[in-house]
């Protein structure tokens, strides 16, 4: 990876998007095991049935996780400095998702040159499932 530079890096740049395959059972179940989130509404369809859930459906911090990938995939993990997200929608079985950011502001924060970036992941329709912004610190 080479890691960008606060003076390569532009307001309004895209950070290389993150394409996911289609969100399944078996990776809901990988991430259940991965994670130690064995909620049932993401892995029994009976009880997400229950619940009044068409299927079983994503673990949010699945997605959260998908874009925190997206950002270390850019930088190294060691230059995050904050990374806030707000859930808006349900990832369902079937969903391919897209997970994109864009830098909004360079900046200096606490001695460090910075960028704040936007973050979201959608689906093939276009529906977004998180957004958030992240601070990462750049040599």
């Amino acid at each position: 990876m080479t890691t960008p530079s606060f003076e390569s890096v532009q307001v309004g740049d895209k950070l290389p998007a993150l394409n996911l395959p289609c969100v399944d059972r078996r990776m809901l179940a990988l991430f259940a095991g991965a994670s130690g989130d064995h909620h049932p509404i993401h892995i029994d369809l009976d009880y997400a049935r229950k619940a009044g859930m068409p299927d079983v459906f994503s673990h949010g911090m699945l997605g959260m996780a998908w874009l925190g990938r997206l950002l270390t995939d850019w930088a190294p993990q060691s230059q995050l400095r904050r990374f806030d997200a707000r859930f808006q929608g349900i990832t369902h079985l079937d969903n391919v998702i897209r997970c994109s950011g864009r830098v909004l502001e360079k900046l200096e924060v606490n001695g460090e040159r910075c960028v704040r970036i936007e973050v979201q992941s959608a689906n093939q329709f276009g529906q977004t499932k998180i957004a958030g912004e992240a601070l990462v610190a750049l040599p």
